[in-house]
């Protein structure tokens, strides 16, 4: 089984730009995340960006999928 590659994209985040880089499960979880939310995908990383605190970005989107899985939200 090979390893899935990390996707890099880039974002804006309160009027800047910036780039994150994941797996692509965890961006089509993120997609889905805000697809039920009603909201863009940047939206939704805009929003946990505001909210974390000591996590870097990457970081705090897969712990807010975890929670989101474990919560029961997608």
């Amino acid at each position: 089984m090979t390893e899935p590659s990390i996707r890099k994209r880039s974002v804006l985040i309160a009027g800047h730009r910036s780039s994150v880089s994941l797996e692509p499960e965890f961006w089509d979880a993120l997609k889905a995340i805000a697809n039920g939310r009603g909201q863009s995908l940047n939206a939704l990383i805009s929003e946990i960006d505001a909210a974390r605190t000591r996590r870097n970005l990457s970081s705090a989107l897969r712990v807010h999928v975890l929670r989101a899985l474990q919560r029961g939200d997608e």
